[in-house]
């Protein structure tokens, strides 16, 4: 069994830590989740759900409207 302290990944930042900006994957169609959660979202603060964002768009949307319907930690 390996040491999981010496592993290369164990140093490297997970994507909750990474800007959404450097996120390499970021500029894909937003994933089934985000859309489902966002849409979620969007009906609730009374905005328009954009289903074209990308997965950085998607994600910086989510965290807007969550401080905005107060669903956000």
């Amino acid at each position: 069994m390996t040491d999981d302290m010496n592993h290369p990944k164990t140093d490297a930042p997970g994507n909750a830590e990474k800007p959404v900006d450097q996120w390499v994957t970021g500029d894909e169609a937003m994933t089934g989740a985000q859309a489902s959660y966002l849409q979620t979202l969007s009906e609730e603060a009374g905005e328009t759900f954009d289903p074209n964002l990308t997965k950085a768009e998607a994600s910086k949307q989510i965290d807007a409207l969550q401080e905005k319907t107060g669903r956000g930690a």
